[in-house]
Parts: structure tokens; sequence; C-alpha cells
């Protein structure tokens, strides 16, 4: 009877005590809430539904405003890296959707809907975040490759097009800003537009050719040595984020990297 009145108390005990449960994911930014929205009801396996967010004018263009006042603390990176990689895809999906349906010239050499029909819209077109009036080159090129340095960026920010790397369906966050940079960088080079093995070539995305030279601090000394540090840097990144058979051929100094073609057409929901 002892026994069994304990073995009822432990139970009892138990039954209140609450449970180590696994830490929730962080919040998302208010700043960025309403474009957790968006992407989440907009975006699917990397293609967004452009007709249909062009009738979501008035929460987007709230969002977008917003951004050009926001005060992002200089001194902590990661919140920089965050808000300027969501700027970018923020400001690339609001151009889409002001020029959508994009129509094709009867004489030009770019895709149907592309990105690249739109005059000026990396160099020229101006947008403004956090209290400063940027181009979309500007945040690419300005504050993401030289003054935060951050390569896996390059997986991250979205050009609208097949090709590019796909948006994930939520905002980048701060907090967690790592392993979304990595798990973007391995959906990318998993994808048939990222990386492809053919026999002994190793094809990869042209980004990788563009870019490479970005890789080579911290990627390169993942590789064997090869002919030069771009391709090394190249074949550290497929090794250290792309699938299996792709990092196993990149271990091979045999094995030949070349750059895949790389399609403009829009990433619309056809």
């Amino acid at each position: 009877m002892k026994y069994l009145a304990t073995l009822t108390l432990v139970f009892a005990i138990s039954s209140v005590v609450p449970r180590a449960q696994e830490p929730s994911p962080p919040a998302v930014d208010p700043l960025h809430r309403a474009f957790d929205t968006i992407l989440d009801t907009y975006v699917r396996d990397g293609l967004v539904y452009y007709r249909a967010l062009k009738g979501e004018r008035q929460r987007f263009d709230a969002y977008v405003a917003a951004l050009g006042d926001a005060s992002v603390p200089a001194s902590d990176r990661n919140k920089q890296l965050a808000f300027w990689i969501n700027a970018y895809n923020a400001f690339t999906l609001r151009a889409i959707v002001d020029h959508y349906p994009i129509r094709r010239p009867w004489l030009t050499l770019q895709p149907r809907n592309s990105i690249r029909q739109i005059d000026g819209v990396w160099t020229t077109m101006r947008w403004r975040a956090a209290g400063r009036e940027v181009t979309l080159d500007d945040i690419e090129h300005q504050i993401l490759r030289r003054e935060l340095k951050e390569p896996r960026i390059h997986f991250a920010i979205n050009c609208a097009s097949v090709s590019c790397p796909p948006l994930p369906p939520e905002p980048y966050r701060a907090e967690t800003l790592d392993a979304q940079l990595d798990e973007a960088a391995r959906r990318y080079l998993a994808s048939p537009e990222g990386s492809r093995v053919d026999g002994d070539t190793l094809r990869v995305s042209s980004i990788l050719d563009w870019y490479g030279q970005d890789f080579v601090e911290r990627f390169a000394s993942f590789a064997p040595d090869g002919p030069g540090d771009k391709e090394r840097a190249v074949r550290g990144v497929v090794i250290r984020f792309g699938p299996p058979e792709a990092a196993v051929l990149a271990r091979k100094t045999s094995a030949r990297i070349r750059f895949l073609s790389y399609d403009w057409s829009l990433n619309d929901v056809r």
C-alpha cells in the first residue's frame, strides 16, 4: 500500500510539473512582419504570384515605406545583413509589381517578362531604406559585398529570375541568420539551377563565376589545391553546401568546373 501511495504521489506531481519544451523560433522583427505575411502568401517553391501580389499594394506599399525610416544598429552585423537582404528582395518584388505584366519589346534578346526589360532597375531606380537613398546595385555591391563582406548573400538575394536563388517563404532574421544563409546555399546548390553533375564535369551557377572571388577568403580552404583561388573557392562552396554527389566530385582535382547558362525569365507562377 505504501508503494502504491508513493507511486500515486509521483504521478500526481509529474502531472503538474511542466515538461521541458523545444525552444520556439525567434519572432519576426515587427518591421518585417508584413513582409513575412507577403512571402508566406505569395511565394511557392521560389516562384511568385505576381498577379495576385499586385492586388496587395496597400500592405506591400506600407512595408516598403516603413523600410525608408527604419533604424538599424550599425554595431550589429547580423541585423544589418538581415535588414538589407530583406530590403533588396522587397524592392525587387516591388519593381516587378510596378511593371507587371512586363511587355516584351519587338526587338530584344531578353526572355519574355524578364526583369532586364525594366530600364535602370538595378542602377538608376532609387529606393529609400534606413534613411538612405539607394539603388539595388548600391545594396548588393556597396553594402552587402563591400561593407558587410558576406559572400553567402549571393544565395539569399533574389533577382526575380528562374536561375536566381529562390525566395524563402519568410524574411531573414538576425537571430537565425547564419542558419538561414547556410540553408539558402544548400537549397540553391541542390537545385538544377545551382549545380549539376555531368560525368566528370561539375556544372554550377554562373553566380559562382561572376562573384567567385567573394568566396575565396572563407571557402577556398575547403577544396584541394587547384589551378587558382577562384576555382578552389567554387569547389569549396560546393563541398561545404552542395548535395553529396556534387560535393564528392568537387573534391576531385581531375573534375572540370563549368558554368551553367543563366535563365533570366521571370520567376512567375505560370
